[in-house]
């Protein structure tokens, strides 16, 4: 986020797209419904589902999944043709405007309508709204991501927030919502393929130099790893022989489980580290127990770039310990004597090698947290970003074309899945689905279908229905209504029993290499 959660409340608009935010994020809503409720901002939301916050949205434009690069370019040609753009801002702070109004002059309302399904005065009305804001924000989440152009659609939203001078401004910005709630930190640290911690890429000699030298050790790999579905992809062909998960469920979680599965079958040794058997635990030749966030010391890093303080409540069961002990003693054996006194012993370190981290310390975490970049011992913490200038200089704009989603529909799989969640289950469900009260709330996988889809098979609100795509088939109970679209479906991922990700598609975002979950074709058939 460029921006902190609280500044949400007095926006003056925002512009709210792939995120089911109430069930998602229900304290960031909280957030956003005051500010809708006071008067003081105006809510424009992008969803092809009417998600709850459509009630308090003075505009809802219901987009065809995959559609978002489309109709973020449409609201950008409305912008620059009526002249309601920041021309100062984009004269001053940013690069390569004209590529990008290049590239958005073709994306009329009308061809946007075309594409998106979103109707042409509606596109207008967004666009000039979000134009004559003070300060508009955009918040977002892997609906917009999860798709073969995720990346480019992130760069649009980047775009339309920097085209209208809304981006190192307070209450303003672009505000990407985590899933998780140490998703940012980890992504901090380094937990990524490419890049070592505060994002320093590992094909710089230089800050390859750095680490080798602080760890004391004489080199580190230069070339970047595997993402998830790479990593299982390599795993099937044979190419990995051996893998190491940690509190992650891609039996689960990953899309085309079948190949999943496959791939994990395929590998000489499999070892997972988490709190509970999950099913792909289940698969593990050896399986560490972990200790939960209750358990252990350490720090989460949360949406807004606030490092927090996480304190041991109770101790771990049997021989349960901390990932960090077990990762140590690990690489102890292997040859490398890796040693820590505690918990803050190892944030030490990541203060000193990590520049945005630089300034935190236990110490100073102890009353509350900081946002980063807080580079020195004496800095505050930093509460919205990019205020005088952008990180790399000027803001560069980029000239996105729309392009469509990996498996369009046909005959035989004539109707759209998208996934998700739902408030009272988390994720994988690996935690949830063991607590009666949230089992109660929320039981069982669904399939939302709208009613004129369900006229048309001869399904009831209740019965339960096959779901097929190219990849696999589940059985859920059809929900019937109009939060989904005309030929749609929406399904939550977090049920092994009936799990959605035995039909989606491992398409990948050439860039980002991220799944295109939101989208794949399917076709429900009523259970005899």
């Amino acid at each position: 986020m460029t921006n902190s959660i609280e500044e949400l409340e007095n926006s003056d608009v925002i512009l709210l797209t792939g995120s089911n935010t109430r069930e998602m994020h229900p304290v960031i809503s909280s957030f956003i419904k005051r500010g809708v409720v006071s008067g003081k901002t105006k809510l424009i939301i992008a969803d092809p589902r009417r998600i709850d916050l459509v009630d308090f949205a003075d505009i809802w434009l219901r987009q065809k999944p995959g559609s978002d690069v489309a109709w973020l370019n449409g609201l950008m040609h409305v912008i620059i043709k009526e002249g309601l753009y920041a021309k100062k801002y984009v004269e001053e702070r940013t690069e390569d405007f004209d590529a990008l109004k290049k590239a958005v002059s073709t994306y009329t309302p009308e061809r946007v309508e075309e594409i998106s399904g979103i109707p042409a005065a509606d596109l207008i009305a967004a666009a000039r709204l979000y134009a004559g804001a003070p300060a508009a924000a955009i918040a977002y989440a892997m609906g917009i991501t999860q798709h073969i152009n995720g990346t480019d659609a992130v760069k649009s939203v980047a775009n339309l927030s920097m085209l209208c001078g809304n981006i190192g401004i307070e209450s303003g910005g672009v505000n990407p919502l985590r899933g998780q709630n140490n998703v940012q930190g980890a992504c901090d640290m380094g937990a990524l393929p490419n890049v070592l911690t505060a994002y320093q890429s590992v094909t710089v000699p230089e800050v390859r130099e750095k680490f080798a030298k602080y760890w004391g050790v004489k080199s580190l790999p230069e070339k970047p790893g595997l993402t998830i579905v790479e990593t299982i992809d390599a795993a099937a062909k044979g190419q990995i022989k051996s893998l190491f998960i940690v509190g992650e469920n891609p039996m689960i979680s990953d899309p085309d489980l079948h190949h999943v599965e496959e791939g994990l079958r395929k590998l000489d040794f499999l070892v997972v580290q988490d709190i509970f058997l999950t099913e792909t635990a289940k698969l593990a030749d050896v399986v560490l127990p972990a200790a939960c966030f209750a358990e252990k010391e350490g720090t989460f890093s949360n949406t807004e770039r606030r490092v927090q303080r996480v304190r041991k409540a109770v101790e771990p069961p049997g021989e349960a310990k901390a990932d960090w002990e077990i990762i140590s003693e690990i690489a102890s054996r292997m040859g490398y004597k890796m040693k820590y006194a505690n918990a803050e012993a190892i944030f030490d370190e990541m203060a000193k090698i990590t520049p945005s981290y630089a300034g935190m310390s236990y110490a100073r975490l102890e009353n509350g947290g900081l946002q980063w970049p807080c580079p020195t011992a004496d800095h505050a913490g930093t509460k919205y970003l990019h205020k005088e200038k952008f990180v790399r200089g000027k803001g560069k704009f980029h000239a996105i074309e729309w392009i469509p989603p990996a498996e369009p529909t046909d005959s035989k799989y004539p109707l759209v899945l998208i996934t998700g969640r739902v408030l009272s289950q988390y994720h994988t469900g690996t935690m949830t689905r063991r607590s009666e009260g949230l089992n109660g709330l929320a039981p069982e996988c669904f399939v939302e279908i709208n009613p004129i889809d369900a006229q048309k098979l001869g399904v009831a609100n209740g019965e339960f229905v096959k779901i097929s795509s190219r990849r696999g088939s589940i059985s859920a109970k059809a929900v019937v209504g109009e939060t989904t679209d005309v030929g749609m479906v929406f399904i939550p991922f977090h049920y092994f029993e009936a799990a959605a990700n035995n039909l989606t598609i491992a398409a990948l975002d050439p860039q980002a290499k991220i799944p295109e979950y939101k989208v794949c074709a399917v076709k429900v058939e009523k259970v005899a």
